[in-house]
């Protein structure tokens, strides 16, 4: 009887080991997220004055979107949802939000200012961005694949996720709160992997 109960557990453990092992596997490959593109070079200036390039995005995991301050459609959503993860990754030094702004002509270093300040933003967490119209929509179309046909009013309301190489690894809603919360799912995951 002793025998029959030990190869049992034996059988037990190896059955329990080998579960164990699949259910990781499992988690590893639902966590990996595939690299879409990368960002090429690109000098624009943010809300402080100041050049940000594409050196800029290295190093950190950066959410991007193209916006505009005087949109009233979907960008106060947009950035809405940026706002609520802009505090709940605050923490996180090495996640950063930059919000390329789609209407130039209108949103100077100023404007993109006044609208951060808005925001409460503080920090060099999140950042807007201007620049020249030509600049912005080869960054939109050319590097993040997203449509720059009809800027500003036919902007793109995706946000897209880049990680710390300067590849972008994921696309999300940015006007829907189930695509946003799996945005800040995998912002979790990229930063666990990288610690």
């Amino acid at each position: 009887m002793s025998r029959i109960i030990v190869i049992g557990l034996i059988v037990a453990i190896a059955l329990a080991s080998g579960a164990i092992l699949v259910l990781n596997q499992a988690d590893r490959a639902r966590s990996e997220l595939p690299v879409l593109g990368t960002v090429g070079e690109f000098t624009l200036t943010d809300q402080d004055g100041r050049p940000f390039t594409r050196d800029d995005l290295l190093g950190k995991l950066s959410v991007v979107e193209f916006f505009f301050t005087s949109c009233r459609g979907p960008c106060p959503t947009m950035n809405g949802y940026i706002a609520v993860l802009y505090r709940a990754f605050a923490p996180a030094e090495n996640v950063q939000f930059v919000s390329f702004s789609v209407d130039p002509g209108t949103d100077s270093v100023a404007a993109l200012k006044a609208y951060a300040d808005g925001f409460g933003v503080d920090d060099r967490r999140w950042l807007f961005l201007t620049g020249p119209i030509d600049t912005i929509a080869h960054v939109c179309e050319g590097y993040f694949m997203l449509p720059a046909d009809d800027l500003p009013g036919a902007h793109s309301t995706r946000f897209a996720l880049v990680d710390g190489e300067g590849q972008i690894r994921a696309y999300y809603s940015g006007v829907d709160e189930a695509s946003v919360k799996v945005l800040r799912s995998h912002l979790r995951q990229l930063l666990d992997d990288a610690s």
